[in-house]
């Protein structure tokens, strides 16, 4: 928390300040298109929206280190390699860097409602507040958007500069704080295609992920990785159990173009894999041999009954016999009560239903196993991982009880950079957060009705 919203940018070529202040290297807090450095990493800055007009929010698009746009002046004295060199220097460096493509957290004020666009397709979506809660680290880097009305659905994105994640490393991050110890409640993100209509963005509009928390009374409490293959929605086939308590944590989905995943809580691996494996994206490589049949002589019984075993002669008893200890009554009247019988009880002698005894199977063979050919319909895909467009992040949420708090939105190239900056946010402030100092005051619901 502690800046505003940034767009694509890369780290390693920070725009230089523009009348801000660098000692020690870093400039003010960016929040209304301030720079800041320090590590030459700007964290300020803001998003490049359809129109491509340029703000001090937006200052940070996608400059390149080492140039401005300005051409470079040939004196007689300069070769051309001369000329060359610098400018080629500060293309490597930019292409070297890692990008953020998005980077939100709202500290700049309200200046937040510029930059997300609620949803008009329903009339009655809830309405977000800017705060830092109940209880906090920080007053102002912990402030984040909360959900502000019980039993409603909510639906809220923001738009950056469209890119593809093909032969690139793609992490999605976020902080999810559940101070109302919710019962029931989604606390997970939606990255959009950039064709998406942001005014009638629905539970049904198509995504390309869904990362995050859903909680549902005691049976559900997990992370949810969803990814859009083929225009089908594929959950993932492992159950990640998310946190359920009232603080704040921090979610990190990596992908990378070797397909593989990891998903991390509060900058821990929690899980990882191969998409290939852990989603259902493609046939299976191997099927069963539909021409294969098990013989008929095929045995499968370890033990058979002894052919040799009989049944001893005096086995058979009866279950229950007449108590021999047991005497008519004397006042027994047979002609008012009938003809006497004594009790039966178990007979000590009985011995059960007989079974021959058990001996091994000359003839087992083990269990018969399908035969398995290769499937003609799988074939694999190296690009699993890839989406041609990312342009929109979405909250696309229900929640029967409100008051989760969103922040720290970050979508990047560099698994190092989103843990750097993790930790400068949720891990600068997570200690002092259970302090709980008193409450903050709201900011007015957005939008306005």
């Amino acid at each position: 928390m502690g800046s505003g919203h940034l767009g694509r940018q890369r780290s390693g070529a920070p725009s230089p300040p523009a009348g801000g202040r660098a000692a020690n290297g870093r400039g003010p807090r960016a929040g209304s298109g301030q720079w800041q450095g320090g590590g030459g990493r700007a964290r300020g800055g803001g998003s490049i929206k359809g129109g491509g007009t340029s703000s001090p929010l937006r200052s940070a698009g996608r400059r390149r280190a080492g140039t401005d746009g300005a051409s470079v002046p040939r004196s007689p004295a300069m070769s051309p390699l001369s000329v060359l060199a610098p400018v080629l220097f500060g293309a490597l460096l930019a292409a070297a860097g890692p990008t953020q493509f998005f980077r939100e957290e709202f500290g700049d004020g309200d200046s937040w409602t510029r930059r997300w666009v609620e949803s008009k397709h329903k009339p009655d979506y809830g309405r977000f507040v800017l705060t830092a809660g109940k209880f906090y680290g920080d007053a102002d880097k912990d402030k984040g958007i909360q959900t502000s009305q019980d039993a409603r659905f909510y639906a809220l994105s923001s738009r950056f500069e469209p890119f593809s994640n093909r032969d690139k490393t793609l992490v999605v991050q976020f902080t999810v704080k559940h101070e109302q110890n919710i019962d029931c409640g989604g606390g997970y993100v939606k990255l959009f295609p950039a064709s998406l209509n942001q005014e009638d963005m629905h539970g049904d509009s198509e995504y390309n992920i869904m990362f995050g928390p859903d909680i549902c009374g005691p049976g559900t409490k997990k992370v949810h990785v969803i990814f859009n293959y083929k225009g089908k929605n594929v959950l993932i086939n492992k159950d990640i159990r998310c946190k359920d308590d009232e603080f704040t944590h921090l979610y990190t989905l990596v992908v990378r173009p070797d397909n593989t995943y990891e998903v991390k809580i509060d900058n821990a691996r929690v899980e990882s894999g191969s998409l290939e494996e852990d989603w259902d994206f493609l046939p299976p490589k191997k099927i069963k041999d539909p021409e294969a049949k098990k013989p008929d002589d095929w045995d499968e019984r370890a033990k058979i009954d002894d052919p040799e075993d009989t049944k001893p002669e005096d086995w058979d008893k009866p279950e229950h016999i007449p108590d021999p200890d047991a005497k008519k009554p004397e006042d027994w009247d047979e002609e008012m009560d009938g003809e006497w019988e004594p009790p039966v009880i178990q007979n000590p002698e009985y011995k059960g239903e007989w079974r021959p005894q058990q001996i091994d199977n000359p003839d087992y063979k083990g269990k018969w196993v399908h035969p398995e050919i290769d499937n003609p319909e799988y074939s694999p895909d190296p690009l699993l991982y890839s989406y041609d467009s990312f342009g929109v992040i979405g909250l696309d949420l229900w929640q029967v009880k409100s008051g989760t708090i969103f922040d720290n939105f970050l979508i990047t190239d560099d698994e190092k950079l989103a843990e750097e900056i993790g930790n400068e946010t949720w891990g600068a402030t997570k200690v002092r957060e259970g302090m709980r100092p008193p409450e903050t005051p709201l900011s007015p619901p957005w939008p306005p009705r």
